[in-house]
């Protein structure tokens, strides 16, 4: 009886040690062993050299589908929305950085994931940066990308036209632009065009020196260009 009694005691013992060793175990926090990955913290010494290199090269037009002239433009002109103080712990991923990483996404469609070993910049911020620097961009082209209000403005345009291109009476140059996607869960072909791809359409309207008046972007490629057109704003102020 006693020696069934003991058995019993060690059993329990053993289980409530077991239990012990395990909630202390999973207490106690993981050490660290690094603040950031050894490869991100290199973005000082070689990811903020890339745009001098592309400059240099010759080559920043294909990488960010603009000029060294007009890059540096917009990263004035977005400094105050997009600059990031530094911190005790690290320095702050600078508008240069921010601007670049958005105009590589925006012009080739990289993943996040390829993007943070070109730049040295985790997925995880890149989520972030990217539609932050696009919402930054889209609030700054409201100041620009303005359709005429006025008869005489619209008059202006015409004229530009017909002293340019010989067109009279035209007041604007419109088309639309099949950008490609990934088709939307459950969307089954509702994106698919003419071409057999998913895509949305990108609209502009543009005066006779290329610069936009009105932009639009989201519309089904499925839809006819007449279609997209009807769908806009600028169709309704018609």
């Amino acid at each position: 009886m006693e020696s069934h009694v003991q058995r019993r005691r060690l059993a329990v013992a053993a289980v409530t040690f077991i239990l012990l060793k395990c909630l202390r175990k999973k207490s106690q926090k993981r050490k660290r062993r690094f603040w950031v990955k050894q490869i991100y913290k290199n973005r000082l010494e070689s990811g903020t050299q890339l745009y001098a290199e592309l400059v240099s090269d010759k080559v920043e037009h294909n990488f960010a589908r603009m000029n060294a002239n007009q890059f540096e433009i917009l990263c004035s002109l977005l400094n105050n929305k997009l600059r990031k103080n530094d911190t005790n712990y690290r320095d702050a991923i600078t508008v240069k950085e921010r601007l670049l990483l958005t105009l590589r996404f925006l012009a080739t469609g990289d993943s996040y994931v390829s993007l943070q070993y070109l730049f040295r910049i985790s997925k995880q911020s890149i989520s972030i940066i990217i539609p932050e620097v696009c919402e930054a961009i889209i609030d700054l082209l409201n100041d620009y990308v303005k359709v005429p209000s006025t008869k005489e403005e619209w008059r202006t345009v015409s004229q530009q036209f017909q002293n340019k291109w010989n067109f009279p009476h035209v007041v604007g140059a419109m088309d639309g632009k099949h950008v490609a996607i990934q088709s939307p869960f459950n969307s089954g072909n509702d994106f698919d065009n003419y071409k057999l791809f998913p895509s949305i359409v990108l609209f502009a309207l543009v005066d006779a020196n290329y610069r936009f008046l009105y932009v639009n972007v989201g519309t089904k490629g499925r839809i006819s260009d007449g279609g997209v057109f009807k769908s806009t704003n600028l169709y309704k102020k018609t």
